[in-house]
């Protein structure tokens, strides 16, 4: 599998930009540096997730960057994405694995050490650790305390990206701890200009990484 560059991770949000903007935010996130994009839905039928994950596939295609779909295997192979990205509650990790072969990008999401390395275990390529703060696009999210990052970062043996609540006010907190990169949503999907706030963020992760 080839290298993947975690540094700045866009997690999408459908109901963040204005409408019929959203693959326009996507491709302005990439042109300020967003280095993979992680297509996010939580509603809609199969074929209109499809269609927006084709859509977007376009737009990561076009720049050479990778596209993960959050949960949806199914999507994922139906348009040829890059990977895929479970959490604890949707399809266990070593049963994706196996489902989607070794050449394609397999995240999960952890909260605690635990999970971290049982992730590891069955297969993950990288961890999504986190909500490391409170966050409003997934407001019942779990926080995951920084001595558990540290915990998990000292333990486990792939890429760590940090999730929840990430923006220029948060990711100093993380200087010299050796994450792989930060997720972001609202503070590239929400913003009126998503390729400079991309360009800031990715710099200011770079800066203390």
């Amino acid at each position: 599998m080839k290298k993947i560059d975690y540094t700045l991770y866009l997690v999408t949000d459908r109901n963040q930009p204005a409408p019929g903007t959203f693959e326009k935010v996507v491709a302005e996130a990439i042109r300020g540096g967003a280095t993979l994009v992680q297509l996010r839905e939580k509603s809609g039928d199969t074929g209109i997730l499809y269609e927006r994950a084709r859509q977007l596939k376009q737009v990561t295609d076009r720049y050479h960057v990778p596209l993960i779909i959050d949960d949806r295997i199914d999507i994922m192979m139906a348009v040829d994405a890059d990977g895929v990205h479970v959490g604890q509650s949707d399809m266990p990790a070593s049963v994706a694995r196996k489902m989607i072969g070794h050449d394609k990008i397999l995240g999960v999401s952890a909260g605690t050490l635990e999970e971290a390395v049982k992730a590891e275990k069955d297969g993950a390529d990288y961890l999504g650790v986190g909500a490391m703060f409170p966050t409003a696009t997934k407001t019942d999210a779990d926080i995951t305390s920084m001595e558990t990052l540290k915990a998990i970062l000292q333990t486990v043996h792939i890429p760590v990206v940090v999730i929840g609540g990430i923006n220029q006010k948060t990711i100093p907190q993380f200087k010299d701890l050796g994450i792989a990169g930060c997720a972001v949503v609202s503070a590239i999907m929400a913003s009126r200009n998503p390729q400079n706030s991309a360009k800031e963020l990715k710099e200011l992760i770079n800066r203390n990484k």
